[in-house]
């Protein structure tokens, strides 16, 4: 076994490498950019070296620097993690050259299936299902178009060497296909330096299934079930569980059958995804096979109890795998939520900045946390978004989901935008909880975008019950500090007026030695809290269930988040409720003739002139975020006043790109 191992990556993977290292009694190297000189994954490890400045192409993709620390500091193998150099043929083809073991696949699978277009030629011929598209390569625009027609529309347009949903469109016409193609090519380049695209048919109603197997150097090949991903988001997943609620045992074994099969054919010898899109008639394709550890290994490893890390690094030192086919069994459920650094109130536009605070949940049985993030990591414009991911296990699904809807509510993160309430309002969604998923289910249920999960009844209680006695504890300690109060039971049987959202409920509130009562809706509800002031998460029991409930003070009241939006709540006396009707609001500025930056990002394009009339739809700008462009088009006719930005500016949040008449 080894003794000491480099991580070649950064964030959350990299902590989760080391930890399973530090487990088997293996040292690790940690590398790192200027950017993530303070880095979590940088604190855990024996050793850290630093690699250049923050752009991946000066830092994380310099494989030469890579395997000159590994001779200078004895590591014996490389954990790529995944994006970066861990599907790069030439990169394990340098280690194994320089005598270092990759903790990965052979440089040929690595060959064979990290060109999309040549896997699935490899595929076909292995006898696995693919989706019927063009494999060859595309010239133009116009040889696109052609292909899309003989294929039947909707298609998909793929980069070849992509990943992370980088280098994706789908296109339901022509138009679409031209611009598609274009934008596909463009950040298929700038993401992995190669243009190439390809197209094939768009599955409607899909699923995206895929099978987790791990090889050997002996000839073992496995597979481990399956995942559920098609919660996604501009193809990039955002919810993943195991097993699918949609696999049959038939289905799955079938599905793995080929997946072991196609990894036999490159003699693959770690672990891998083979991905699949699956109709509603249980009809699956091979879509691309993944050659390294994935983002969503965790809910594989919680079902089967299986180490992923520590299986590849045994197959790396040589060791055959520890169990067979039959040997795999999956228990429980398994659902992982992708916490990223993007505001869903905005469209999901990427963030970026410091964690000004950072609470996450506390790890417990069936809650499971993987971070590369502390409180005051800054969340950089040069990788992936990620803060974290939360996975939740039960015995059944229904109690992983109420596990995750539990522990997103614990999470407490500011200074940028995130995502938590989104992930909570796609746990809640009766379509989600009844297992009824497609790759559209965020367009086809947030049609509108996210505006927050709808106020139930039974959160509006539990807001104002948390609300009053906030309130209460607040004015005791006001009191306890003026000398105005003996302890608790001095506002004993106090009333109030909870408005929450601009709506004013009356309620009464008693505390008994720190036990408190609130009445509300005819209700009596008990509430056992040790919460303080200073706290930002209110931890607290309520008629004997367990909430959490995030806080954030205004100048009036608090905003209080919890399991899945954001509401304004006040505690006013009963006089200062009738006064608070009188009170004028100010009323928002318009700002509908700008075209405003949705986030921080380069320019690539401005498409429009002054003077020029612009139809609704028509795009007015190219903006880059996080490597994936967005095109910002009028909502309205309109004519050009003036253009505030050109190419290369880089533009922050608000910043007005464009004026209207």
């Amino acid at each position: 076994m080894f003794k000491k191992i480099l991580i070649a990556n950064r964030g959350e993977i990299a902590c989760r490498v080391i930890k399973t290292a530090r487990r088997m009694g293996i040292k690790t190297v940690a590398v790192y950019s200027d950017a993530d000189a303070g880095a979590l994954h940088v604190e855990m490890a024996d050793e850290a070296f630093h690699l250049g400045p923050p752009p991946a192409a000066q830092s994380y993709l310099l494989g030469e620097k890579i395997v000159e620390i590994c001779k200078q500091t004895g590591a014996e193998a490389v954990h790529p993690g995944y994006g970066f150099l861990s599907e790069r043929e030439w990169f394990a083809k340098a280690l194994a050259d320089a005598g270092i073991a990759f903790i990965g696949p052979n440089p040929n699978a690595i060959a064979a299936m990290g060109d999309k277009i040549e896997s699935k030629k490899l595929a076909k011929a292995a006898g696995v299902s693919v989706v019927p598209g063009f494999v060859g390569e595309i010239e133009d625009a116009d040889h696109a178009v052609r292909i899309a027609d003989e294929i039947g529309y909707p298609v998909m347009i793929k980069a070849s060497a992509g990943g992370g949903g980088k280098g994706m469109r789908i296109a339901y016409n022509q138009q679409e296909v031209r611009e598609g193609f274009q934008s596909a090519r463009n950040e298929a380049k700038s993401s992995f330096g190669d243009d190439r695209v390809f197209i094939e048919k768009f599955v409607e109603e899909p699923r995206h299934i895929e099978i987790q197997v791990i090889g050997d150097n002996h000839g073992n090949v496995i597979y481990l079930g399956e995942r559920e991903c098609s919660i996604q988001r501009r193809h990039q997943k955002v919810v993943e569980e195991a097993p699918s609620p949609f696999v049959t045992p038939e289905m799955r074994k079938a599905m793995g059958e080929q997946a072991v099969q196609l990894a036999k054919a490159v003699g693959y010898n770690s672990a891998g995804t083979v991905e699949f899109i699956a109709g509603k008639d249980r009809s699956f394709y091979f879509l691309e096979m993944n050659t390294r550890l994935q983002v969503e290994h965790p809910v594989t490893e919680q079902i089967t109890g299986l180490d992923l890390v520590e299986l590849m690094i045994r197959s790396a030192a040589g060791e055959p795998l520890p169990l067979r086919q039959e040997d795999v069994k999956l228990n429980g459920w398994a659902i992982e939520t992708r916490v990223y650094a993007e505001d869903p109130y905005r469209s999901f536009l990427p963030s970026i900045g410091r964690l000004a605070r950072y609470r996450q949940p506390e790890e417990r049985e069936g809650v499971r946390v993987d971070t590369g993030v502390v409180e005051g990591s800054e969340i950089s414009m040069f990788y992936d978004p990620m803060i974290a991911k939360l996975i939740t296990y039960g015995a059944t699904r229904d109690e992983a989901i109420r596990l995750q809807i539990e522990a997103l509510d614990e999470y407490y993160i500011r200074g940028i935008g995130h995502n938590i309430h989104f992930l909570s309002s796609v746990m809640q969604h009766p379509r989600f909880q009844e297992g009824r998923l497609t790759t559209g289910f965020i367009a086809e249920e947030y049609p509108e975008g996210f505006a927050g999960s709808p106020l139930t009844p039974e959160k509006r209680e539990r807001l104002i019950v948390a609300a009053a006695v906030m309130n209460v504890i607040e004015k005791e300690r006001e009191g306890l500090i003026d000398n105005q109060l003996s302890g608790h039971g001095a506002v004993y049987g106090e009333d109030w007026v909870i408005s929450i959202d601009k709506e004013q409920v009356p309620v009464r509130v008693e505390d008994l030695g720190g036990q408190y009562t609130v009445h509300v809706n005819g209700r009596a509800v008990s509430v056992d809290t040790d919460w303080t002031p200073a706290e930002p998460v209110f931890h607290a029991s309520l008629g004997g269930q367990k909430v959490a409930i995030e806080v954030d003070r205004r100048a009036l009241g608090y905003a209080l988040s919890h399991m899945g939006s954001s509401h304004h709540v006040i505690a006013y006396t009963p006089r200062a409720a009738e006064l608070a009707g009188y009170m004028i609001e100010k009323e928002a500025p318009d700002l509908s003739r700008f075209l405003l930056c949705p986030m921080p990002g380069l320019v690539v394009s401005i498409d429009v002139e002054v003077g020029q009339k612009v139809e609704a739809g028509q795009p007015l700008a190219v903006i880059e975020a996080m490597k994936m462009e967005n095109i910002l088009r009028a909502e309205k006719a309109a004519v050009v006043k003036s253009i505030n930005a050109k190419k290369g500016d880089s533009l922050a949040v608000d910043a007005v790109i464009l004026e209207f008449e």
